[in-house]
């Protein structure tokens, strides 16, 4: 018997010359490509994941203080996932598998059950679906609380975007007006200071020389549409990548891969990160969504290259 993937089940879709692998570990994006042109940075069949390339992040992402909070009167201590912190990082579904439960050439739609557990005791009806067509690639994730008692939630991704290039010379342009200050352990503080003027102002379109950021951008700026737009790309224009993201979505985390364990992979790209709340919303309570029972939330976000 062949070895099967590391990422477990791999679901093709294919529009025109676009193509997006889907996991069934984590219901991860491991590889999108235009024309065979990477548009994230992703990993192969033989690779396990890692640096949270293409996940997503449910039913909290980024970080919780020392895994614990509380909720409805009660406190609730998740597992330490980045321990070097004391923090939860990233929540609970990232490696397991979720099951294809619709599928088309251009689309697949992946669910999972989060049964309750240690630190969230809550019950969740969780799809991510993947889409191609003329407009690139759409991801959106609906939640749906299937247990007796409200539940705390949030959804992020962590796509690593690139242009080709050392992110130093490429072009960022973000419609943040601020940003989240951190301590030591990338907590938010409860400060929130201006971006203009600043290292961190990409209002308008500029290279990111060697900024190092792991960044959480907030009150973004949507386009008349109501959609809000980060755009990266080449230092000569060419090849460039939007992302963009309904306003449910409140927060953008930037993350420039410096001190990951893989040099080679070092700032070849960047991490731009939709998320529905704040770093250590769960104890802050800013940007969670509390789902009722029956209720569902949906939220989308999409690459277009």
């Amino acid at each position: 018997m062949s070895p099967s993937p590391l990422s477990g089940q791999q679901f093709v879709l294919t529009f025109g010359d676009q193509r997006a692998v889907v996991t069934e570990v984590g219901a991860g994006l491991r590889t999108y490509t235009v024309a065979e042109r990477d548009i994230i940075d992703g990993y192969s069949e033989d690779e396990m994941c890692t640096i949270g390339r293409g996940q997503l992040l449910l039913p909290w992402p980024n970080r919780i203080e020392d895994g614990r909070y509380e909720f409805a009167g009660m406190v609730h201590q998740t597992a330490l996932t980045e321990p070097s912190r004391h923090n939860a990082l990233h929540g609970l579904t990232r490696w397991v598998n979720w099951t294809a439960v619709e599928q088309a050439p251009d689309r697949v739609l992946m669910s999972l059950l989060l049964h309750p557990q240690d630190g969230y005791p809550f019950s969740l009806d969780l799809r991510a679906e993947y889409l191609l067509s003329a407009a690139g690639l759409l991801v959106r994730i609906t939640a749906t609380n299937v247990g007796t008692q409200a539940a705390p939630f949030g959804a992020g991704h962590h796509p690593y975007l690139t242009v080709g290039t050392l992110i130093d010379q490429a072009l960022l342009k973000l419609p943040a007006l601020m940003r989240l200050e951190t301590n030591d352990r990338l907590i938010p503080t409860g400060r929130l200071l201006a971006t203009k003027g600043t290292a961190y102002d990409f209002l308008e379109l500029r290279p990111i020389g060697s900024l190092t950021m792991d960044t959480a951008f907030a009150t973004l700026v949507p386009d008349s549409d109501d959609l809000i737009r980060a755009h990266f790309q080449a230092p000569r224009g060419e090849p460039s990548v939007t992302l963009w993201m309904e306003p449910i979505y409140r927060f953008l985390m930037v993350y420039t891969p410096d001190a990951i364990p893989e040099a080679s992979r070092r700032r070849r790209s960047l991490a731009i990160e939709p998320m529905t709340c704040a770093p250590n919303a769960f104890r802050s309570g800013d940007g969670l969504i509390v789902l009722q029972p029956g209720q569902s939330t949906s939220a989308a976000w999409g690459i277009l290259p």
